[in-house]
């Protein structure tokens, strides 16, 4: 069983210049409940089946399976509401691993950066680029973008 402990922040003016090439993704939502949700993803040329169970604090269950790409791209046509484009880049800062999304298509203007922990009290730090915390907010949830796109807030 996979626990998945994340924070969630908005960017400001990251280094993306200094960062490569990241990675594209496009993601949808297959299922949606109070228990959990059910996504695909696209990530290059990988594909995951990824279930989710509800937040509670900033932890969630997170089982993650990769699947053939060519069967992920069938199954984003049979996802509910938009499916999400992005870029991901992993950039390393002090001891853990930040994960920066620029979205586009209808949540174009929005990029959060997102850091896993071990712990809901981990200590961390942050790079000069990260603002404000959205972790509480669920508006910044991909599925919630994927019903409700930052360009329409």
């Amino acid at each position: 069983m996979g626990i998945e402990i994340e924070r969630k922040y908005l960017v400001n003016g990251a280094p993306f210049e200094t960062w490569g090439a990241g990675v594209k993704m496009k993601q949808g939502y297959l299922a949606r409940g109070k228990s959990a949700t059910t996504r695909i993803r696209v990530a290059g040329e990988i594909g995951f089946l990824t279930i989710k169970g509800k937040t509670e604090g900033i932890s969630r269950l997170e089982f993650e399976y990769e699947i053939p790409v060519t069967e992920a791209e069938e199954l984003l046509k049979l996802c509910e509401g938009i499916v999400i484009a992005k870029t991901r880049w992993r950039v390393p800062y002090g001891s853990h691993l930040w994960e920066v999304d620029v979205f586009e298509g209808e949540n174009q203007g929005l990029t959060v950066a997102e850091i896993e922990l071990e712990s809901e009290d981990e200590l961390f730090e942050k790079p000069s680029w990260v603002g404000g915390e959205v972790s509480d907010d669920p508006r910044y949830f991909n599925g919630a973008l994927s019903r409700h796109p930052f360009t329409q807030w």
